[in-house]
């Protein structure tokens, strides 16, 4: 079955308290709070220095974090991935087959005979909303409907034009204008960012953070200044094509593992350990394992602590993109370290994103003082991108502030329990109704298989007919056979919308034959 079949049966202990200790050869690959040891061109004086400073930044930290209540295991909470009928992915790879066949032969007679069709292709047009000529032009028709959103990311119910997000972030528009217009390395750099910076830094417990204008440029423009040739980059193969995109430049070598197979990863690191690097076999530079914390496509959350024994085992350093974990996950909304109650300070690099549960838009990295400092004279979304706008900026931390609870209220805490509850019910209901459904208890994203290519564009249309707006995936962003919808679950949806939006789904699974998962026969 491809990427879509995988059964990963991983035993966890019960997680200890991890104390990581310096690197004591040039194979030890663990994260050193000196800068010496991750990032080479510091000198020895400046080292002393930074180190002083940073341990006693990560102690303060480590007051202020703690643990959630109750430790969770992966075991908990995986859900094993669902083989599909044999009759099902055949009649997929068939209508596959089918489609192809007649795309191309379609495009290599209508080259010949109706070169004027294919003329678009040459062109920039704007793509709009309807088209009356099969997707050569497109209009707005001016309708607007109203639908039930399960297309957007909207985790915590943030996206709002109204209420204390929307009332703050007019404030400071008015006080502090739009954008700055400088890069932050010269001269974009205002309060704003400041506090904004410490902000992130003490929401997931890392003494340092900074933030970058655009999601995508947060990790293409960090990764390449961490590593370069003679490091090697372990990724996971579901990882997200911003991770793909700045681990390609980079320079650096890179290796990828099976989704979430700590077995496969161990393996690996064995391998790469051992062997070195190619033809030479000389111990790599840095070895760097990047995951992300919730995988957006396949609704699995991460092993994280079975990777946190791997790091005290293998000494390398670890990266992980929280951009759908930050905020929804964790009783405090503080990821996936809050989510299993590992200490923040065992992940050398913390990444995520501001567009999903904080309404927004950006990114942040958080680390040692030492690292983010060298990211600040190194990255280029730092040195020459345009700084995050006052809106956003004052979006993103009012938000923050209200999942702390620092705005005197609890309406965070409830958003976060709203998310966990929503789609727990959202999940149970698709699959007892005989939906094969992916991802992980607790995921808010939720993918329905649709399999056949035909299925795709019907179920996306056969919804929105019944009010409800849904985001279709199939090849090649997915394997071939496991062609899906994702679900995006919100704070905002109430159990009424839950139960409508299940129904309509049932009644549209029925029309394209989609329930055909045997578990829940």
């Amino acid at each position: 079955m491809g990427k879509g079949k995988r059964a990963h049966t991983i035993s966890i202990p019960s997680i200890p308290s991890i104390s990581l200790t310096t690197p004591k050869s040039s194979s030890d690959h663990s994260f050193s709070v000196s800068p010496s040891a991750f990032l080479q061109k510091h000198s020895s004086s400046a080292s002393t220095t930074t180190t002083s400073n940073t341990n006693n930044s990560t102690s303060n930290l480590k007051q202020q974090w703690s643990p959630p209540s109750k430790a969770r295991r992966y075991d908990d909470l995986e859900h094993k991935l669902e083989v599909a009928p044999l009759y099902v992915l055949v009649s997929t790879y068939l209508n596959y087959f089918v489609l192809i066949l007649f795309g191309h032969l379609r495009d290599i007679m209508g080259k010949f005979f109706k070169p004027h069709a294919y003329s678009h292709l040459k062109m920039n047009q704007l793509l709009e909303r309807v088209s009356y000529d099969f997707n050569r032009t497109f209009r707005l028709t001016g309708k607007v409907t109203e639908n039930l959103n399960f297309a957007s990311y909207n985790y915590l119910g943030f996206a709002q034009s109204t209420g204390p997000c929307a009332d703050a972030v007019e404030q400071s528009t008015l006080a502090n204008g739009i954008a700055s217009p400088s890069p932050r390395a010269e001269a974009g750099s205002t309060l704003l960012h400041a506090e904004l910076e410490r902000q992130v830094a003490r929401f997931v417990g890392k003494p340092d953070a900074m933030v970058v204008s655009m999601g995508f440029a947060t990790n293409s423009t960090t990764i390449p200044a961490l590593v370069s040739k003679g490091c090697l980059i372990i990724s996971d193969e579901m990882n997200h094509s911003s991770i793909v995109f700045g681990a390609r430049l980079s320079g650096a070598a890179v290796r990828v593992f099976k989704h979430n197979n700590m077995d496969d990863l161990k393996d690996l690191l064995r391998e790469v350990i051992s062997q070195g690097q190619p033809r030479t076999h000389r111990p790599w530079k840095k070895i760097l394992v990047i995951v992300e914390g919730l995988y957006s496509m396949e609704g699995t959350v991460v092993n994280l602590p079975e990777i946190v024994q791997l790091k005290k085992e293998f000494k390398f350093y670890l990266y992980v993109d929280e951009a759908h974990s930050i905020g929804a996950l964790g009783e405090n909304g503080g990821g996936v370290c809050d989510f299993f109650g590992v200490d923040p300070a065992n992940i050398d690099i913390l990444m995520g994103t501001f567009t999903k549960s904080f309404g927004a838009a950006g990114g942040y990295i958080a680390a040692d003082k030492a690292v983010i400092d060298h990211l600040r004279i190194h990255n280029h979304g730092y040195i020459y991108a345009e700084p995050m706008s006052v809106p956003v900026a004052q979006q993103v931390m009012t938000s923050m502030k209200i999942i702390c609870g620092e705005d005197g209220t609890d309406d965070g805490r409830l958003r976060i329990k709203r998310l966990a509850e929503n789609s727990l019910h959202f999940t149970a209901r698709l699959r007892a109704l005989g939906f094969i459904v992916y991802g992980d208890h607790g995921s808010p994203v939720v993918p329905l298989l649709l399999f056949n290519p035909a299925k795709i564009p019907a179920f996306s249309r056969e919804l929105l007919k019944r009010g409800i707006a849904v985001c279709v995936v199939g090849y090649p962003a997915t394997p071939i056979i496991t062609s899906r919808a994702r679900f995006c679950l919100s704070a905002s949806h109430t159990k009424e919308d839950i139960d409508r939006a299940v129904e309509t789904i049932s009644e549209v699974g029925d029309l394209l034959m989609l329930k055909v998962s045997q578990e829940a026969k």
